[in-house]
């Protein structure tokens, strides 16, 4: 047995621990949810006829309210969305053949502010190249619009499966590898890449390194925030974030996750910040004969 007199100091010891430990803050024994990134569902998910296979999603310069997004075979058209998935008008587009659209995005451009449309989906990993149609916004009236340059592109090392596409407010376009063909890797369209000229894509750092079991991370959409400060990408049920300053020079240390389960999209597929704080959700109907769906999300960072 102790002496009195340490069984004493002891349980004096046990009480200042205790004390101290209760007034550590609440991340040092709680973690916060999402890595302290918190998103929220605002409204219910939405069907939206005529988007059986929708796929990226990009939104309005003209009208921020608005959702730019498409399927991913068919004809090419675009189709404008509400922000409660209510769809306005389709925009069929001249001068572009739909191969695997998997992408689109908005960002400067030289004809002042443009649509991207990434033709850059690969299942196979046999293309021989990739397209990025380049356009002016549809006016807010119109019913069609042209095509005004055609990026042609290869990867480095063999072709490579691709479902998102990013402009930065730079006009800088990014591409992500899904993760089918090879692992998940970053690429960027040279700055001096030319229309209608070849041209080969960049890496941006190392691959990303394996997470989850395959199939849980392969990437199905990006998105960058208005004021170009946050990147995110998605899966078919989850979001990640990052500093754009890190993706951007390599580091895929992400900022947070959240589970977009809840959602009960039948395949979740495309992502736009429709503010710094709101994203939009694009996704598949999960079969040619059932409509697509439109979600809005809310985030705290």
């Amino acid at each position: 047995m102790f002496h009195p007199v340490i069984n004493a100091a002891l349980r004096a010891h046990r009480f200042i621990l205790v004390v101290l430990l209760s007034t550590l803050p609440a991340t040092v024994t709680r973690a916060e949810p999402a890595n302290g990134v918190v998103c929220k569902p605002a409204g219910a998910l939405t069907q939206v006829p005529g988007l059986q296979e929708g796929s990226g999603a990009a939104t309005s310069r003209r009208s921020p309210e608005q959702v730019w997004t498409h399927n991913d075979s068919g004809q090419p058209i675009l189709m404008s969305l509400d922000s409660t998935g209510t769809v306005l008008r389709r925009v069929h587009v001249s001068g572009a053949r739909v191969e695997d659209w998997e992408a689109i995005a908005s960002g400067p451009c030289p004809d002042g502010h443009c649509i991207f449309i990434g033709d850059i989906g690969d299942n196979d990993g046999k293309r021989r190249s990739i397209s990025i149609y380049r356009l002016p916004e549809p006016a807010d009236a119109s019913d069609s619009a042209t095509v005004t340059a055609v990026i042609r592109a290869t990867y480095p090392h063999g072709a490579q499966n691709a479902e998102t596409m990013l402009v930065t407010p730079k006009g800088e376009i990014l591409i992500v590898t899904k993760g089918t063909t090879g692992p998940v890797e970053l690429f960027r369209v040279p700055a001096d890449a030319a229309p209608g000229k070849p041209t080969v894509l960049q890496q941006v750092g190392k691959p990303r390194e394996p997470g989850k079991a395959a199939g849980a991370e392969r990437i199905t959409d990006g998105a960058i925030s208005p004021d170009g400060s946050w990147i995110a990408l998605r899966t078919n049920t989850e979001i990640a974030f990052y500093r754009t300053t890190d993706l951007m020079a390599g580091n895929w240390r992400e900022a947070g996750r959240v589970s977009l389960k809840s959602l009960g999209e039948p395949q979740g597929e495309g992502i736009a910040f429709a503010g710094d704080k709101t994203l939009y959700l694009i996704g598949e109907g999960g079969g040619k004969s059932r409509p697509g769906t439109f979600a809005r999300l809310t985030c705290a960072f």
